[in-house]
Order: structure tokens, then C-alpha cells, then sequence
């Protein structure tokens, strides 16, 4: 079996959970090869568990004053050379196409009517899930971004049948609780914007995974540079976890029973509604704005909340193989049966 392996790229949960994935296809002896769009090249770290992977320039997501700009994100799209990838591939060598929310590949395979799985935490809002303020702007681009031929949503509920638990790489480091440490990932905040808002905190120390690592001007601050290694350790050793609210993350701090202040991305419909169930399931403290004042309620909580998820990537990877598609409701009670609250 031969598969073609598609990731959107904009972000790093993406390429996250594309990682586990890759383990649990070599487990099983299935030929990959991967395809991944959305960042430039150059951006692109850790990726040794992909081998020759290619990638395409495909649909970004541009974000300003920490929250997405649609017009511009439209308006930047070079849609001449993403209809040039879309007629460059060929899917003649290939049994399947496993979709992460990527459209070049995606818009291919509709065009050739190439059998396609959607496997994204996306393909969760094709269904009737609660605590998402839709518009239609959000359905059209949850529907046409990537359409495959059969979604299956990822998410932390079973909202549908369709819908399988997060796919998360246990963490190799020992889990601790340290006190007084604090993870922070919100890189569409600025630099001097995160020292301003943690620098009066003197009592922890925040590490600080961003772009921009040259202005660490307080002792407590520290800033790092994007390692996935280093992201583990941390995060792994942390009371808690500052973050936007994408999906991956939250997950993992689940997982390791850590505290969570969320901050969605303004005009971001998918994180504004992960943020809402966070918030519903009482397993995060979320905020429209992060300040200071709300930083320190949440760092004086001990509130952390834990969810053990099953091995999806291997159950999910041995059902691809079988080729029984069809029975993904079983799949999905079989799976959620064995979440641990």
C-alpha cells in the first residue's frame, strides 16, 4: 500500500500530529510520501522523520494585531501557481490520499476523483458540533479550503461518529510540576508585548518559544528559539501553559494534566470555538485579551485538568489498512471507549 501524505504547514500542530503518524504508518509497512504547504522552505525544522518531503506554496493565513486578516489572506493567495501544483500531481502511484487540512492535494484529488481522507481537527466542523459561532465565510472555507472525498474530524468530544479522539506523541521527558515555571507559545504577540505582560511576575520563570529570541531583558524572562526537543522539555517540566487556541497544544497539555490560559486568535473562528469548549468543559481559563490582570488569577489557580487519550494513530493507521472505510463509527466508539477523564 502506497499512500500520498498531505499537511497544511501554517502552523505546527499540523506538522505535529503528521510525526505520529509517520511512526505508526512505518509500524505498519505502508510507503508515504509527504507533501506539505503553507510556510516558506527555509521555515521548515525537525522534519527528518519525513524523508524526501516536498513542498508547495498552497494557501497561507496572514495574521496582524494578533488576529487573522481575511482580505489580505485572500488577496495574497497566488492562485496561478496554486492551479500550476494542482495539475502537477499524480496520483497514478498511489492507493489513497490522507488529507491534514492542505488543498493543493486536496483540490487534485477532487479534480481526478482520487479517493481521499480528510484527517484534521477541521473536518470536525463539517459536523454539528456545539460552542462554534459559524458564518459563512467559516462554512465555505471549512467545506471548500480542502475537500475530501471522507472527513474525519478530530477533536476532544464525540460531537459525531465521525469524529476520533486528538492524535498526540506521548511525551519522552519525565512529567514533573515545578512550581514556578510557565510555558508560553503566543507567537503573534510581539516580543516587548509578552515582556511587558509577564515581566512583573518575577516569581516564575517563562519560557518563551519565539521568532524573535533577542530581547530577553529580564531574568525571569526566557526566550527560546523553535525546537521541537526544547518545546518537549519544557512543556513537560511547566506548571502551565500560555497559549493561542489552536488544537494540538491544548491537547497535549491535557494529556500531562497541565493548566491552560488561552488567548484565541482574533477573527479566527476555529480557535475562537476551541476556545469555547475549552471553556465549557471547564478545562482552561480562556480569555478574549490576555492582560495582566488575568495572568496573575490564573497563575494563583491550581486547576489543572486530565485527559489520557488512546493510541488513535496506530488503531486509526491499522483500519486505513484493512480498507474498511465504511465502519469509521466503530472506529470512533471504539476509540472514545477508552478516553480516560
Amino acid at each position: 500500500m502506497k499512500i500520498l501524505y498531505a499537511v497544511q504547514a501554517t502552523g505546527n500542530g499540523h506538522i505535529g500530529r503528521a510525526r505520529v503518524m509517520a511512526a505508526a504508518l512505518k509500524k505498519y509497512d505502508i510507503e508515504v510520501d509527504w507533501v506539505f504547504s503553507g510556510r516558506p522552505a527555509a521555515q521548515y525544522f525537525d522534519m527528518q522523520v519525513f524523508g524526501n518531503y516536498k513542498t508547495y506554496n498552497g494557501l497561507s493565513f496572514i495574521i496582524e494585531n494578533h488576529k487573522l486578516n481575511i482580505l489580505k489572506s485572500m488577496f495574497s493567495a497566488k492562485l496561478l501557481q496554486f492551479y500550476k501544483d494542482i495539475k502537477s500531481i499524480d496520483f497514478s502511484q498511489y492507493d489513497l490520499l490522507i488529507n491534514d487540512f492542505e488543498p493543493v492535494t486536496a483540490w487534485a484529488a477532487k479534480l481526478s476523483k482520487f479517493k481521499s481522507i480528510g484527517l484534521s481537527h477541521q473536518s470536525a466542523f463539517l459536523y454539528k458540533i456545539p460552542f462554534v459561532k459559524r458564518n459563512f465565510i467559516f462554512n465555505l472555507s471549512m467545506k471548500h479550503y480542502a475537500p475530501t472525498s471522507q472527513p474525519i474530524g478530530i477533536h476532544w468530544q464525540q460531537f459525531d461518529e465521525h469524529i476520533l479522539p486528538p492524535i498526540i506523541a506521548p511525551n519522552t521527558n519525565k512529567i514533573t510540576s515545578s512550581n514556578n515555571e510557565i510555558l508560553v507559545y503566543i507567537p503573534f504577540h510581539s516580543t516587548s508585548e509578552i515582556i511587558e505582560l509577564l515581566r512583573g511576575f518575577k516569581k516564575y520563570n517563562f519560557h518563551i518559544f519565539h521568532a524573535d529570541t533577542a530581547e530577553a531583558k529580564y531574568d525571569h524572562l526566557h526566550f527560546h528559539a523553535f525546537s521541537r526537543d526544547g518545546f518537549a522539555k519544557y512543556m513537560a517540566r511547566c506548571d502551565g501553559i500560555i497559549s493561542n487556541a489552536g488544537f494540538e497544544l491544548p491537547s497535549e497539555a491535557l494529556q500531562m494534566g497541565k493548566k491552560l490560559l488561552i488567548e484565541p486568535l482574533q477573527n479566527q473562528i476555529e480557535q475562537i470555538s476551541n476556545a469555547n469548549t475549552l471553556d465549557q468543559l471547564d478545562w482552561s481559563q480562556t480569555e478574549d485579551k490576555i492582560n495582566t490582570q488575568n495572568i496573575e488569577k490564573w497563575l494563583l489557580k491550581n486547576i489543572p485538568k486530565q485527559v489520557t487519550w488512546p493510541d488513535v494513530a496506530g488503531e486509526l493507521v491499522a483500519w486505513i489498512k484493512q480498507g474498511k472505510l465504511n465502519t469509521l463509527p466503530e472506529l470512533s466508539q471504539k476509540l472514545w471507549a477508552k478516553v480516560e477523564m
